[in-house]
């Protein structure tokens, strides 16, 4: 087996209106070795993987997939179960999965969903390794693929603290992304509604709060100046310098970095000289400068504030192990770390407890050796501090706390100024107020971890990541979201985003937009390109300004990566017709159809609006019945015989009447604007574009904007570079009228043909070409229509996508000359040359129809050009001009 293909569909896509990981497999051989011909293998899986007896499969009861297998079914489908499954054993939950044939015999397209890529990508390169094996007949261990998919997965998945706040969020459906590869910064929600944070750092955390909790000796004079207790302490330079300060403060002491976090290079309970040594060079090893406190004698707890209010409360307890008179302390630390809840790292609840310098310490200052047999019931603390990252364990006592001690932790926050602070609190219990006890402050952390509390050791586990995002939204009715249009069709996309994003801005929002061509954030350029797919998306909803997002949905994006969000507020199919046929193993209408119909079925169900296009037959059969919330349909029929129903039941229909642009509701009829005054509209001429400014202005309507706004839009809106580069971009010097378009397949054309004859009074000269990856069928077809629209054509070529130099010229070219042999057709290749001809050949009276790609270039040789009017003609004083 071969992957031929293998990636992440970050969004809605043409297989599920979820992520999915994509692969196309090839299975070569096995396509002639269904899996009733491989003796065993389903009872061997079943051994391998008891688990997979779950898998339902189309059977629809546990053991499905097995029955499968057994009854008969190839590879690609035992490589999506496994891919599944596998993800399931390292703790990822997943179960939809879809495997379908392609046009190429022995390749299948395999779908599975995921939660962490890198890990979901990963099972599926495992998945087919051992699909192989089974077929071949070799064993299996699955041990070591279930070892490097962890090892994946704790590469690249959140942290549990940043996981919580994630979940939660999720949970309120806040999208969130993370937004640098390799940490855990990440933004929750879109555009000028989203929130930040890395760790457990939020964007409204103080610079001043966040310096002061990383500097223990400052922290320690602003509470002690407010009257909380913290340990008596000093700052020192040396080792003389501490050995002083410890017999100022007092025996026993506490040493530890000036500047750090979970609790390195922190020594507690020195009493002596020699381990005073000893503890300050572990903390110097941190930090230069070291802080020694005296050691306050109780338990050590943590204390979560977040958004000001005490949320969790913790005993922490350094590692240890507890003796059973039999054991020696090394096997019962062997013992503890048997424990399933223990892992590496954050895998698990607790921390495997490893043996350094600091156990060997502890034990010494106890007595005891690794080989000591500890009394029943006796206690051999491991590590000096209690953190969970060392082997530590928690106790959840959130429900203990004193009112007292609740204020005075609260309290604490306020000083510090940190939105979420960890409090260090070391005392004898939480049930008095700190002074009637032993007590101190001993230290704050900024961005401190939730582990402890989400799932302590012992005691009620706290949902603190639901405290974090209820207090960067706190209102329990926003969920982050902007309000997002998603526009896809065959032809006219560009037009329809450009212009819904122009009626938006007239009605006063900020507006993210992103098209073939460039992504603009209210109107200004910041990256230029094909932005129609997900990347554009991306770059959209993470600007922090943006109100409105309006996003170009092409196919290539659709398949290559999905759409790059989970759901829009309004999606606009404006039609569906043969192009790129052939690509991705999309080769009939239907099948484009479904994958156009993507953008109306991710609409969200509840207040969303599908805007169709009524005249379109495809787009009336699929986008229907695809097509999530509410439907506005538009049709240049005002008495469409299929939307009687749809007007009847009080739905919106936009359509033109006596002239005009109309919005129809039930049986009222509300004027919008008319057509000839539409400046895209051509007086009329170009019909796509009255199609196209009826689907802007039912976008615009779906998200409320006001009928004047739409009005105002349509009316302000010009087919001129500025605001329409490259689309229907008309221009009229010395007689010579020029249309630039992007028109590249023969729909886009017809669409544009009763716009070129109604313009054109003589000769039409073109310019066009394709991309190289339109079948050949598909490049005569455009040949032939060019041919009905042109009296002079010139064909180059930019973008030959696989073919040889010339190839797609050519077949265009004969498509043409085949289709009426009195059109004159020029091969030009390189498209300046070809451009350049065409104007120099132009005289008075001619229409230029240039269907180029340099938009740019093509519209600077237009501009101040001037052309032989038809008296210069007949007196031979033709002017030169350079292009």
């Amino acid at each position: 087996m071969r992957i031929l293909e293998h990636r992440a569909l970050r969004g809605p896509n043409y297989y599920s209106r979820y992520k999915t990981i994509y692969m196309r497999l090839a299975i070569d051989e096995l396509e002639e070795r269904p899996s009733d011909k491989v003796p065993g293998i389903a009872d061997k899986l079943e051994k391998l993987i008891p688990s997979i007896h779950d898998h339902r499969c189309s059977v629809g009861e546990p053991g499905g997939f097995l029955k499968r297998l057994r009854d008969g079914t190839w590879a690609g489908h035992l490589v999506e179960h496994l891919a599944i499954e596998l993800q399931n054993l390292v703790g990822f939950s997943v179960g939809y999965g879809k495997t379908i044939d392609s046009y190429d015999p022995g390749i299948y397209n395999v779908v599975y969903r995921y939660r962490d890529e890198a890990t979901g990508l990963a099972a599926g390169e495992a998945a087919v390794e051992i699909a192989q094996k089974l077929y071949d007949g070799e064993d299996v261990d699955l041990d070591p693929t279930i070892d490097r998919l962890k090892e994946v997965r704790d590469a690249n998945a959140l942290g549990p603290s940043t996981g919580s706040i994630v979940n939660a969020a999720r949970a309120r459906s806040i999208p969130a992304y993370n937004l640098t590869e390799g940490t855990s910064y990440t933004q929750l929600g879109h555009g000028v509604k989203q929130r930040r944070f890395q760790a457990t750092v939020t964007d409204s955390s103080g610079i001043i709060g966040h310096s002061i909790a990383d500097d223990k000796q400052w922290t320690k004079q602003i509470l002690d100046n407010a009257g909380v207790p913290v340990p008596r302490g000093q700052v020192c330079y040396s080792f003389e310098e501490a050995r002083s300060a410890a017999d100022w403060i007092g025996w026993p002491v506490v040493t530890k970095p000036l500047s750090g976090n979970h609790g390195r290079g922190v020594t507690t309970d020195i009493p002596s000289i020699e381990d005073l040594k000893a503890g300050y060079e572990a903390a110097y090893a941190h930090h230069e400068t070291v802080l020694v406190e005296r050691y306050i004698k109780g338990e050590d707890h943590r204390i979560l504030v977040i958004g000001g209010k005490l949320v969790a409360a913790a005993r922490r307890r350094p590692a240890h192990v507890t003796g059973d008179g039999t054991n020696t302390i090394q096997q019962l630390i062997d013992i503890e770390n048997s424990d399933p809840r223990r892992g590496v790292g954050h895998e698990n609840l607790l921390t495997q407890i490893h043996v350094d310098e600091q156990t060997h310490r502890m034990l010494e200052q106890a007595g005891y050796t690794l080989d000591t047999v500890l009394p029943e019931g006796g206690i051999a603390y491991l590590k000096s501090t209690a953190n969970l990252s060392t082997g530590g364990t928690a106790t959840d006592l959130t429900d203990d706390v004193h009112p007292e001690v609740r204020f005075t932790m609260e309290r604490v926050a306020r000083l510090v100024g940190l939105d979420v602070i960890g409090i260090d609190l070391l005392a004898e219990n939480l049930v008095l107020p700190l002074d009637q006890q032993s007590a101190g402050v001993v230290e704050v952390n900024a961005g401190p971890g939730f582990r402890m509390h989400m799932a302590p050791t012992h005691g009620t586990p706290r949902p603190v990541g639901e405290h974090v995002v209820d207090m960067l939204f706190p209102d329990p009715t926003n969920n982050g979201r902007i309000p997002i249009t998603a526009i896809t069709g065959t032809n006219g996309k560009t037009t329809t985003t450009r212009l819904t994003t122009h009626i938006l801005r007239q009605a006063g929002h900020s507006v993210g937009m992103g098209c073939t061509g460039t992504v603009e954030i209210d109107n200004h350029v910041i990256l230029r390109g094909d932005y129609s797919g997900p990347g554009a998306a991306q770059a959209v909803l993470q600007e922090p300004t943006v109100e409105h997002a309006v996003l170009e949905v092409a196919r290539g994006g659709i398949m290559r990566r999905g759409l790059g969000f989970d759901e829009s507020d309004v999606g606009v199919l404006l039609n569906i017709a043969s192009d790129h046929l052939g690509e991705r193993d999309i080769h009939t209408l239907d099948e484009l159809a479904r994958c156009k119909t993507v953008v109306v079925d991710s609409v969200k169900k509840e207040g969303g609006y599908c805007v169709l296009n009524a005249d379109d037959p495809l787009v009336m059969e699929h986008g229907t019945y695809w097509a999530r919330g509410e439907i506005i349909y538009f049709t240049m029929d005002p008495d469409h015989p299929e939307l009687g129903e749809h007007l009847s039941d009080h739905r919106m229909v936009l359509s033109v009447k006596n002239g005009k642009i109309v919005l129809l509701k039930g049986k009222v009829t509300v004027d919008i604007v008319d057509v000839n005054d539409v400046p895209i509209a051509f007086e009329g001429h170009a019909l796509f574009n009255v199609q196209n400014a009826m689907a802007a202005a039912g976008a615009a309507i779906g998200h409320g904007v006001e009928i004047d706004d739409v009005r105002a839009g349509l009316l302000t809106f010009h087919p001129t570079p500025a605001q329409m580069p490259g689309r229907t971009n008309y221009f009229e010097a010395d007689g010579v009228k020029c249309l630039i378009d992007y028109g590249h397949n023969v729909p886009a054309l017809e669409a544009l043909e009763s716009l070129v004859r109604g313009l054109a009074t003589k000769r039409r000269i073109g310019v066009a070409t394709a991309p190289g990856n339109r079948r050949d069928d598909d490049l005569r077809a455009l040949g032939g229509q060019l041919a009905s629209m042109c009296d002079l054509l010139y064909v180059y070529e930019t973008d030959a996508r696989g073919r040889e130099t010339g190839e797609t010229a050519k077949l265009i070219h004969s498509g043409a000359t085949d289709a009426d042999s009195s059109v004159q057709v020029e091969t030009i290749l390189s498209e300046q040359e070809a451009v350049a001809k065409a104007i120099a050949e132009a005289e008075e009276g001619d229409f230029l129809l240039l269907l180029v790609d340099d938009i740019e270039g093509t519209t600077e040789r237009l501009k101040g050009r001037s052309f032989p009017t038809q008296a210069e003609i007949a007196s031979g004083s033709r002017r030169e001009r350079t292009i």
